[in-house]
């Protein structure tokens, strides 16, 4: 893939961390759980990100309603690369993605003040036709970094962006092999 389009994350040999954010009812009731329980909803997409930085704009740093809880959703790269390999681009044909049970967006990823950067952060839609297999199979554990959010946040807030590194996970590029690196490059 492009540079531009590459996948980074927080991953090992077995798993990958993905983002998500969530209203404290449904955070709370999935910590006490182990795994997504209601109300969390089976019956529509969940999104997930890699990207940290992304997600902490899109929830303005766990500040935004209905996203004041930051999870982070380790799961299988077997899970992982079986999602993308049923990927459809979001810019593809509507009928298409009418029908994928997985969605794929690039987004431009972001500095920890939010500014884009150069290169594109991935969006993985989950659709209500997989999502128990991500829950179910797929997760292997949930963690609340809320509180390293806020804190990373309060760093930010305070004119001290260099020192927010220490509380941001390490992202690396994740190796796709060949097949789904076509699949998932934009313009092909």
């Amino acid at each position: 893939m492009a540079s531009q389009y590459q996948i980074r994350a927080d991953y090992d040999a077995r798993t990958i961390v993905v983002y998500q954010a969530y209203s404290p009812a449904i955070a709370d009731a999935a910590l006490r759980a182990g795994r997504f329980v209601a109300p969390f909803s089976f019956q529509r997409m969940t999104w997930i990100k890699p990207s940290f930085l992304w997600l902490m704009h899109r929830s303005n740093w766990a500040r935004k309603p209905g996203q004041e809880r930051i999870l982070a959703v380790r799961m299988t790269r077997e899970g992982w690369e079986e999602a993308l390999s049923r990927a459809v681009l979001t810019t593809s044909d509507p009928a298409a993605l009418a029908q994928a049970a997985v969605h794929v967006q690039w987004d431009p990823e972001r500095s920890a003040r939010g500014a884009a950067l150069n290169h594109y952060s991935i969006q993985v839609g989950i659709s209500r036709h997989l999502i128990r297999a991500f829950t179910d199979d797929w997760t292997v554990s949930l963690t609340d970094v809320t509180p390293q959010v806020r804190k990373a946040a309060t760093v930010l807030r305070t004119g001290r962006a260099a020192k927010t590194q220490g509380l941001l996970p390490t992202e690396r590029v994740y190796p796709l092999p060949r097949t789904l690196e076509d699949l998932l490059s934009p313009g092909r």
